[in-house]
């Protein structure tokens, strides 16, 4: 089990962490990813990206995380950087390096000794329930339980900044909705920033503070809706009548947008 949410209010408008002016993104092949994009991240905020395939998502992740060159435009941290944490939809675990061994990756490739790293390591297990797990194989793990993995992979490293592409999209249902409440458990405890993307509706209003539904590629930020429900939030928000008319609300701002 995940630590408990905090009886905290989401936050309310809180400086940015990091913000994207003017970005453009097109690849070697002509493709415009991104046009004209303008987003910001609220420090401590859990936001969520929302919208078609193809409408550059995960680029802006890859982008904020430094793992590509923008065409043009800007990014602004405030302050400074720090690190970064990234969860993609494949965990893309060593199969041949047990639980420990995966998730030590980052600090071994700091040059962190592995006996100062063991209590990190431990800790992260024990934050996304794995105690116990960390002689077990990938192989020997369920989906959602390797999906732990990558997430522990990333929140050993104490990052500032948590960017998620798509991490529960391949997950059975009832895994994914455990996952996702563990997710908002996790964030509540800790309040690092947290970036989600996803396609589900469903999902970024369960999970988010704030969401930014983009347009059809080139991607831009075509709506911010604003989830105004307090934490903490549990499977009894699913079933209620503020979630229902935020699941409308962004429906309705994704079709606009898929058809501006």
């Amino acid at each position: 089990m995940l630590q408990k949410n905090r009886p905290d209010p989401f936050p309310v408008e809180t400086p940015s962490l990091v913000a994207l002016r003017g970005v453009d993104k097109v690849y070697s092949n002509g493709v415009v990813a991104l046009k004209g994009l303008d987003l910001a991240v609220r420090e401590g905020e859990l936001l969520s990206l929302l919208g078609p395939s193809g409408c550059g998502k995960s680029t802006v992740l890859r982008l904020i995380a430094g793992l590509g060159d923008l065409s043009s435009g800007t990014i602004e941290w405030s302050n400074r950087r720090g690190d970064i944490g990234f969860v993609f939809q494949d965990p893309t675990l060593m199969p041949w390096a047990t639980v420990f061994g995966n998730i030590y990756l980052p600090l071994r490739v700091r040059g962190v000794p592995k006996r100062e790293a063991a209590a990190r390591i431990e800790r992260a297990m024990e934050q996304v329930g794995l105690a116990g797990f960390g002689g077990a194989y990938p192989r020997e793990l369920s989906g959602g339980m390797r999906m732990r993995v990558s997430i522990a992979r990333s929140l050993v490293a104490e990052p500032k900044i948590l960017l998620m592409d798509e991490p529960f999209a391949a997950l059975d249902e009832i895994t994914r909705f455990k996952l996702n409440d563990d997710l908002l458990a996790l964030w509540a405890s800790q309040r690092w920033t947290v970036v989600f993307v996803t396609h589900s509706v469903f999902e970024s209003v369960y999970l988010s503070t704030r969401i930014l539904v983009m347009s059809a590629r080139p991607g831009r930020v075509a709506a911010e809706v604003p989830i105004a429900v307090p934490a903490p939030r549990d499977p009894s928000f699913r079933t209620s009548h503020a979630y229902a008319e935020h699941c409308r609300i962004v429906s309705a701002k994704l079709a606009q947008a898929m058809q501006a």
